[in-house]
């Protein structure tokens, strides 16, 4: 059988909650063959085995996580991810598909003996075209250089996740991301108009079109969309865009309350406004954000609201003050009005900055996801500060309140077993809590590993098993990232 090589996996990976480790063997004849079947149906120069190669795939940007995979192979175009797929079905072989692994919730992180096949490589915009605003562009382009492209033709693209700059589209798609315009624009499932898509099987097929209208037959678009590629892999990605926003206009309030902060957002959205930012910081963040970014934000503050309207510029002149009265009845200390494109640029900093602001505090990191109703904001805020208290944590609030997406982020150290525990326990509350009020336990991040667990309780158990059945259904060897979201 040859050499064989040890790699270990921490128990957290399967859910459980105890420090044991699973061992796995691979011998070097297998993965020798391996390299040689991938290599013949790409080149062997865009096949990774060595163990010191593996490991940049071995993990994404969710802490803690980790599994070497059995190699990492690099396509460039849909007949060289058919081939693959067709292989890896053939070969019963787990494939995990990954793009700049930027996800916060184990989805790209490699399954056990699998063969992660990486699309970065596959990164051309193909078409712009402007008659139906609609751009078609490769799963490994980046959302920042979609963004830009629009940008340069006067059009919007508008989902933003905080990894804009080097998350791929084909992620974004296939984790339905959202970002800080989601509350007036929506999420990435709102501006994919249709997929070129692999399927388990090999088979190529295209789902949607250019049209406007579409209700013939049953919406597969919605199926795929958000499915962490369990169920297929994109190759192509039809995006809609919107014309861009003649004027945009940036606010930030500063609260000595929570509850005040989150009453503006309610009265706001009352009276009604939508803008196209509604995102909030709270006491632990301004700190490390200040710390860090040096955006002149009040240390003093309980919470800050950073607004934003865009549109005609007479629509947003009267919006923003509306929302700038509407902060100082709801009892904000001050309200600041970016007067010049610098200054509103600082001020989204301040929000956008966030996460990396506290990723330098403490040696991990741990950014969470839930949702609630915009009237359960400011409770469940509390609640995460109460149980910080409680569990002897260190945990930053930030989000979009806008549509009650919190972020709690635990500062932590991996290292002590004693912390990591009681964060477990933290983490668990929260989702529990976050879906006693009415919510869900992931809004952008998704399930992937990190929140499989927490599935049933969300969705509950019928809704898991029809999933069930449609994965047994496009995947019968269970070969796309296996083991991920729910087991089969």
């Amino acid at each position: 059988m040859g050499l064989s090589i040890f790699y270990t996996l921490p128990a957290r990976f399967f859910g459980a909650s105890i420090a044991a480790f699973m061992v796995i063997f691979i011998s070097m004849a297998d993965i020798t063959s391996i390299f040689s079947q991938l290599g013949a149906i790409l080149s062997p120069d865009r096949v990774l085995t060595s163990p010191e190669d593996l490991i940049p795939y071995s993990f994404d940007a969710t802490a803690v996580l980790s599994q070497r995979p059995r190699a990492v192979a690099f396509a460039e175009n849909v007949e060289e991810v058919s081939r693959v797929v067709r292989w890896a079905n053939e070969t019963r072989t787990p494939l995990v598909v990954r793009g700049s692994g930027t996800g916060l919730a184990g989805g790209s992180i490699p399954s056990p003996d699998s063969v992660v096949l990486c699309l970065s490589r596959f990164d051309k915009i193909l078409e712009l075209d402007r008659r139906n605003l609609t751009m078609m562009v490769e799963p490994g382009v980046t959302t920042q250089a979609i963004f830009d492209r629009a940008d340069q033709a006067g059009l919007l693209y508008p989902p933003d996740p905080g990894s804009m700059k080097i998350s791929t589209i084909g992620g974004n798609v296939a984790s339905n991301s959202g970002g800080l315009r989601g509350l007036k624009y929506g999420v990435t499932k709102d501006y994919v108009m249709g997929f070129e898509l692999v399927l388990a099987s090999g088979e190529v097929v295209w789902i949607g079109n250019k049209c406007v209208k579409d209700v013939a037959g049953y919406s597969l678009r919605e199926v795929f969309i958000g499915s962490g590629g369990t169920l297929g892999i994109f190759t192509k990605i039809l995006l809609r865009l919107l014309p861009k926003p003649a004027a945009k206009r940036t606010l930030l309030a500063v609260y000595s309350r929570m509850e005040d902060a989150a009453e503006t957002v309610s009265a706001i959205i009352a009276h009604p406004i939508i803008p196209c930012t509604l995102e909030f910081l709270d006491r632990t963040t301004i700190h490390c954000v200040e710390d860090y970014a040096k955006v002149g934000l009040p240390l003093e503050a309980e919470a800050i609201l950073l607004m934003e309207t865009d549109g005609h510029p007479a629509v947003i002149a009267e919006e923003a003050e509306i929302m700038a009265q509407l902060a100082r009845k709801r009892g904000a200390l001050e309200v600041r009005v970016a007067e010049t494109v610098e200054e509103a640029q600082r001020l989204a900093t301040a929000r956008r900055s966030a996460f990396a602001a506290l990723a330098r505090v403490a040696p991990t990191t741990i950014l969470e996801d839930v949702t609630v109703p915009r009237s359960e904001l400011a409770g469940m805020v509390g609640f995460i500060q109460e149980l910080a208290k409680r569990h002897n944590l260190r945990i930053g609030i930030f989000g979009h309140m806008g549509d009650g997406n919190l972020h709690p982020t635990f500062l932590t150290n991996e290292k002590d077993e004693a912390e990591m525990h009681r964060v477990e326990l933290a983490f668990s509350e929260i989702v529990t809590e976050a879906v006693r009020r009415g919510g869900t336990i992931t809004g952008e991040h998704g399930v992937g590993l990190a929140k499989k667990k927490f599935l049933p309780e969300s969705v509950g158990g019928l809704n898991v098993e029809i999933m069930r059945k449609l994965k047994r259904l496009f995947d019968p060897n269970l070969i796309l990232n296996p083991g991920k979201m729910f087991d089969c």
